[in-house]
């Protein structure tokens, strides 16, 4: 059977099984033509006449004209064509098993400057309720390093002011106590003192951060207003909770911070996510 048949099979199966756009079909065709043209030149006359050395030729012959990203695109493409003709009793044996797939670089977090930081944190105005919210959400996201989804969940009662403390559900429900800071118990406690009641007009919540209709704050809700701030503290770069919470942990880890106090901090087994 041919480079070319196969391939048409494997596109149809693409197109009707899992009903992938056209530009991905297009993308998946274009990545296996190009081996199947390679291994043309070489005399090979289908997929089930390709060795893994074959394979590796072939990675090899594209070099630095594609970067390692576009190269695990690629053997992705091959090594999934594969397995739908070996389904399909088309061919018996998977060369690409025998091919490491290359390692992608992870990309490092980006943060914010200590700098950035402070001007974004003096963007709201303290002098009105939803402002004196919005200043408190800011200072406890980069003081605590938490999620945006932890920060919205938070409840009255996981606030101990006396400690300094906040209590922290995570991912699967795990508990952990995360320090505040002066600057940030500060600005929580004027927010509670000053602001939240004003915010729920009477109404009753459990949750420490409330709109202006007392209902809870949301993810949503607080990313459009952190965008907003950055804007006013003159940071064009794209900004999000997460940024904040990467600012946090490489600035502990600037001023001295242990790498796996860090990682208790935020909850999380790997600080580079």
């Amino acid at each position: 059977m041919s480079f070319e048949h196969e391939i048409d099979l494997y596109l149809a199966h693409l197109r009707v099984e899992r009903n992938l756009s056209p530009n991905t079909l297009e993308a998946y065709a274009r990545d296996l033509q190009k081996l199947a043209r390679f291994s043309e030149r070489a005399g090979k006359a289908g997929f089930g006449e390709l060795a893994p050395l074959d394979l590796s030729a072939f990675l090899l012959s594209l070099g630095k004209r594609i970067s390692v990203r576009s190269q695990a695109r690629l053997l992705s493409a091959i090594r999934t064509c594969y397995r739908f003709l070996i389904g399909e009793n088309l061919l018996q044996n998977d060369p690409t098993a025998e091919i490491d797939m290359p390692k992608i670089p992870r990309r490092l977090p980006e943060f914010l400057s200590v700098q950035e930081v402070d001007e974004l944190l003096a963007r709201p105005p303290r002098d009105n309720p939803r402002g004196l919210r919005d200043a408190a959400m800011l200072e406890v996201l980069y003081a605590t390093g938490i999620r945006v989804s932890e920060l919205v969940s938070l409840h009255l009662d996981a606030v101990d002011r006396r400690m300094g403390i906040v209590r922290v559900f995570g991912k699967g429900r795990k508990e952990r106590l995360v320090p505040l800071g002066e600057q940030a118990l500060a600005t929580l406690q004027a927010y509670q003192d000053q602001a939240r009641e004003k915010l729920l007009r009477g109404r009753r919540s459990p949750v420490l951060f409330v709109t202006s209709h007392g209902g809870p704050m949301t993810r949503q809700g607080f990313w459009k207003n952190l965008k907003r701030y950055a804007r006013a503290a003159g940071i064009r770069r794209n900004i999000s909770p997460h940024k904040l919470r990467h600012s946090f942990a490489t600035h502990l880890i600037e001023r001295g911070a242990d790498l796996r106090s860090v990682q208790a901090l935020l909850g999380h087994a790997d600080i580079s996510t």
